[in-house]
């Protein structure tokens, strides 16, 4: 029991810092373009960059576990993860600091896979859905934490310092981890490309991978570019801002839960419908609302975007039969992670920097709300059965 606790604590403490380190530009970044005067669409092409890394790691970490096996692949990651964030932080031009991000992405796109697998590979199949419940809370305590990390950090220390520290962190728990895990250790699979094959004349292949870039773009691709947004746009000062929304992600701890309630209720077709329909709306408003009435959305636009993905992934088990499950993740969520999490970014501060800070918000919620219509196409394996 000691040695699952210990494990379940180092893993889900190196996926909590593996996010960290990819969301961290996003409370920053006023203070990260005021000191090295850049631009908006700067900020954007930076999240741009490091899911670009992110994507084409993630493709390929089966390649590099295969080799090294999980437990260095983990280790790898956040050490890698660490030292290059540090490099980061010390960058003094814009190339360099992007040549940075891109190896951070690179980096971190190494772990979730093998870390999975090295959890349950330790746990009791009993018990999975707890471990990895509390496990799956590290993006979510990331998107609360980090936005408070940052401000009370900064006043103390500079944001290439915070940089410093986060990797420091980093490289501590990927040495811990490899120190003190005494599981079994085994090799990953390479993908093999040829499996995809028949799914790629699936049309419920792509509207799934369409759904996660709507869905990854909602909560992580606005996430990215609101504090910047609420400080260019809506004239606020960067404490307040980013208090703001962190605040406005305490509630999302629990709704992961509802969301899946609701699933087993009501099905995945109409849950995704209804999450993306909310959600587009909400986004949309975050174009046109100030004031007050701006703040009550950024509390609602978060709840909504977080209900995503617990129907998301019982749809994307469904659409495919189980010897092709883990292709379709394994391509759906990079590709995923680099349209949501970063053209989306990209492209709102490319508006930004024209002016069009608003209309990058109005036109992403009007996409997402569009979205809530593909759902209702998708087939379903369990369809097939009634």
């Amino acid at each position: 029991m000691k040695s699952l606790v210990l494990t379940l604590f180092l893993l889900t403490g190196i996926f909590f810092l593996n996010f960290s380190v990819r969301i961290i530009l996003a409370p920053l970044m006023p203070t990260i373009l005021t000191d090295m005067n850049l631009a908006p669409d700067d900020a954007g092409s930076f999240f741009l960059i490091i899911a670009s890394g992110y994507f084409i790691s993630l493709i390929f970490s089966g390649f590099v576990s295969s080799k090294l096996k999980h437990k260095k692949t983990i280790l790898l990651a956040a050490v890698t993860a660490g030292v290059t964030i540090i490099c980061t932080g010390l960058s003094q031009n814009l190339i360099t600091i992007r040549l940075g991000l891109f190896t951070v992405g690179l980096a971190t796109g190494l772990y979730l896979p093998s870390g999975i697998a090295m959890l349950t590979s330790s746990t009791d199949s009993k018990n999975w859905g707890k471990v990895l419940g509390v496990h799956e809370m590290a993006p979510n305590l990331s998107f609360l934490l980090i936005p408070v990390i940052c401000e009370g950090l900064l006043l103390w220390v500079s944001w290439r310092s915070i940089f410093i520290i986060i990797g420091v962190i980093s490289i501590g728990f990927g040495i811990a981890f490899y120190t003190f895990f005494t599981a079994k250790d085994f090799p990953g699979e390479a993908p093999i490309l040829s499996s995809l094959k028949p799914l790629i004349s699936t049309p419920s292949f792509w509207m799934m991978m369409t759904l996660f870039s709507l869905g990854v773009g909602g909560a992580l691709g606005v996430y990215s570019m609101l504090p910047l947004y609420l400080v260019k746009a809506h004239g606020m000062i960067q404490t307040e801002a980013n208090t703001l929304i962190a605040l406005s992600r305490i509630l999302t701890l629990g709704m992961a839960l509802l969301a899946g309630w609701l699933t087993d209720h009501i099905g995945e077709k109409k849950t995704l419908a209804g999450v993306l329909c909310i959600t587009g709306i909400l986004t949309f408003l975050m174009g046109f609302l100030t004031g007050f009435p701006m703040k009550i959305i950024l509390f609602l636009q978060p709840l909504s975007a977080v209900c995503f993905f617990p129907p998301a992934f019982a749809a994307l088990s469904q659409i495919c039969t189980q010897e092709h499950r883990n292709v379709v993740i394994s391509f759906n969520i990079p590709i995923a992670f680099l349209v949501g999490g970063g053209v989306v970014p990209n492209i709102i501060g490319m508006l930004g920097e024209s002016g069009y800070f608003s209309t990058g918000f109005i036109l992403f919620g009007a996409f997402i709300f569009a979205g809530s219509i593909i759902p209702f196409y998708l087939k379903l394996l369990k369809d097939e059965e009634i």
